[in-house]
């Protein structure tokens, strides 16, 4: 077999890839049915299941998810924090958040592919991921609520470290056990 169809048969997905992309994508969505309102924006565990996506399925598979997650919520179907849908949570102010998750799964399945599910790495590649989603979504809600950084960052960020770090935690752990377990 020629090496262009050795490549172009390894950059298709599988159908094995579609329904882990797709068994994420949901993960995401159920993820963010609960949710506690702290304010404008609430705790859910869609970070959780974004940071282990990408830690499960690398960089493409991982980021497509999410992106599949983001356009069904912007299309309607109820799948954002509060069973919420449609472009206006997009649009909104904790709609940075959302649109932060593309870049959360980019960092983390970069790292995965690249050092497989070693605890350090992976860690490391969670927190700066959070760290980026943070940055996307507090400027987004700067200029949705025309609020200050420091008013955003008490309201966005800082009751969310706490909380976000204990998912982190999860997701790398179940990461790291899942690997053993689940050949993807």
């Amino acid at each position: 077999m020629s090496t262009d169809v050795q490549n172009s048969k390894k950059s298709r997905f599988s159908v094995r890839d579609m329904v882990f992309t797709a068994m994420f994508a949901a993960l995401i969505a159920v993820c963010s049915i609960l949710s506690i309102p702290i304010g404008e924006v609430p705790v859910t565990l869609q970070t959780f299941a974004v940071c282990l996506a990408a830690a499960m399925l690398g960089w493409k598979r991982g980021t497509l998810s999410v992106l599949i997650y983001i356009l069904l919520g912007a299309v309607g179907v109820p799948v954002f924090a509060g069973m919420k849908g449609g472009f206006g949570v997009l649009a909104g102010p904790t709609g940075g958040y959302i649109v932060g998750f593309l870049l959360t799964a980019l960092i983390i399945g970069l790292v995965a592919d690249k050092f497989g599910r070693r605890l350090l790495p992976l860690a490391l590649a969670m927190i700066l991921g959070v760290l980026a989603c943070y940055v996307v979504g507090t400027a987004w809600f700067m200029i949705v609520t025309k609020m200050h950084l420091g008013e955003s960052l008490m309201l966005c960020v800082v009751p969310f470290l706490i909380p976000d770090g204990v998912k982190i935690a999860a997701a790398l752990l179940l990461a790291n056990r899942l690997e053993k377990v689940v050949k993807l």
